[in-house]
């Protein structure tokens, strides 16, 4: 298991009709305030104010092909010569980090492979790295440009 020490959160939030959203700094828009969606954004804080991820490289719920299927992925991280490089698929905090959701990040890789896997419901996270066809676990999450 990876330790993620996240940054102070500085979140902008506001509530409207009763709905909570907060401000996605990347996709530049309020985004509705779910479990799931509080995980993504203190994770992306992480890359960004721990990790020094690039924001310019960092693509959030981008729509892929799986066969007939049309699926989104939560993070992907490009390499500096912008080569798809990290995917990241975050659950709520209610969600166990099983197998299941490790295959789920596996059929996203197929139709846009990485080097690196992780996969986080904001209290634990997992990280692998793919190399000659196999995963292999890492103990953090490698720094942009390792």
């Amino acid at each position: 298991m990876v330790i993620v020490n996240y940054p102070e959160p500085a979140f902008r939030l506001k509530k409207e009709e009763g709905r909570e959203f907060i401000f996605d700094q990347l996709r530049k828009k309020w985004i509705l305030l779910t479990p799931e969606e509080w995980v993504r954004q203190n994770f992306i804080q992480y890359l960004l104010q721990v990790k020094k991820y690039p924001v310019s490289l960092i693509a959030i719920e981008k729509e892929i092909q799986l066969g007939e299927l049309k699926k989104r992925f939560d993070v992907l991280v490009y390499s500096k010569n912008h080569q798809p490089w990290l995917m990241v698929e975050c659950k709520s905090m209610d969600v166990k980090l099983d197998d299941t959701v490790l295959q789920q990040l596996l059929r996203y890789n197929v139709s846009v492979p990485v080097s690196y896997l992780v996969i986080t419901n904001g209290t634990d996270c997992f990280a692998w790295q793919r190399k000659e066809g196999r995963l292999l676990p890492l103990q953090e999450i490698p720094g942009f440009g390792e």
